[in-house]
């Protein structure tokens, strides 16, 4: 229900994963085939002197240094603005208001906002209460431009989820005459390890 860019971060650990099962892989056979060593030995000594043959053709005319150089730490800091620009992305999409909008009944000019943390209270209180619960949290999310609520429970065990889920499905609806708007609601349940870590969702 966050903006958190799930699918690149599939992608991006897949090929991390990929690289280090590459890397693993490679050691082992280097340790074991004596074939391959002298493979690497070969291939890693025609790249290294055509490292330095690319150095030596590129300096400044006049000096020793290269400006692959500059190449390099250029590369380097779009690598870093790019990882702290996927930092950024992580976990976006908390909202602080659940209900902004102008008060048209009122005779007063004005706006109305009720913050999330209302609702967030509210339903964390009637729920920590709860003795077929082992843990509840709440939180506000915007969701395609409109905030809405994630309901995280974990019941313990021998609880029915769906008359779980249809009694949480009531309080919320208490909820929307209290606010005066209904509001869209994400109740993600999940089970501790003795529960071997199944988890159902239901969305309202």
């Amino acid at each position: 229900m966050n903006g958190t860019p799930r699918a690149l971060n599939r992608i991006l650990l897949f090929i991390i994963g990929a690289k280090l099962l590459a890397i693993g892989v490679l050691l082992v056979l280097l340790a074991t085939v004596p074939a391959v060593a002298e493979w690497w030995h070969g291939w890693a000594g025609s790249v290294w002197a055509g490292t330095e043959d690319a150095f030596r053709r590129t300096r400044f005319p006049g000096r020793e240094e290269s400006w692959l150089w500059i190449v390099a730490g250029l590369v380097l800091v779009v690598v870093i603005v790019g990882m702290v620009a996927w930092l950024a992305q992580q976990g976006k999409g908390r909202a602080n208001l659940l209900v902004a909008g102008d008060d048209d009944d009122s005779q007063v000019a004005g706006e109305v906002r009720i913050g999330g943390g209302v609702a967030e209270q509210a339903l964390r209180a009637a729920l920590s209460d709860r003795p077929d619960l082992a843990g509840a949290s709440v939180a506000t999310y915007e969701y395609k431009g409109q905030p809405g609520l994630r309901i995280r429970v974990q019941p313990r065990q021998g609880v029915a989820p769906h008359l779980l889920a249809a009694e949480i499905s009531q309080m919320v609806e208490a909820l929307d005459l209290v606010i005066g708007k209904k509001t869209p609601v994400l109740v993600h349940m999940v089970s501790g390890a003795r529960a071997k870590f199944t988890k159902a969702e239901r969305v309202r």
